[in-house]
């Protein structure tokens, strides 16, 4: 039992200190507006730009407008060095779309190409 233990937690710590995490652009997976498995277009999430004439902002720009400095407290202590990837399923049948997080990585690619090794093998330059 200790060695299976020793092994998963060595794995754990590769993963999270900067395994490259590569994805194709395409997956067979289950659609739920379809009802079955389908081709999907897979892409990254990003966050849309914010807009100005949200409440918050509003608010925010009304208070911090005139003398007095920052009015609201600015976050310091980051505890996190990577986000989680959420990758973004879009059905090529319905077009319907869904979110699904993936682990914490560093380094995240989208369907390139793997490093080739040369005709010795991939260890020698």
């Amino acid at each position: 039992p200790e060695k299976l233990l020793l092994k998963t937690r060595r794995r754990s710590e590769t993963l999270s200190q900067g395994a490259m995490v590569n994805i194709p652009k395409t997956r067979n997976t289950y659609c739920r507006k379809c009802k079955k498995h389908t081709a999907h277009k897979v892409s990254q999430y990003k966050t849309g730009k914010a807009s100005l004439s949200a409440q918050g902002k509003r608010r925010y720009d009304k208070k911090q407008a005139g003398y007095g400095g920052q009015t609201k407290p600015v976050f310091h202590k980051k505890a996190k060095t990577t986000k989680k990837i959420v990758l973004k399923f879009e059905c090529s049948k319905c077009k319907a779309k869904r979110m699904k997080p993936i682990k914490r990585t560093k380094h995240f690619e989208l369907g390139t190409d793997r490093k080739k090794g040369n005709e010795y093998g991939s260890k020698y330059r």
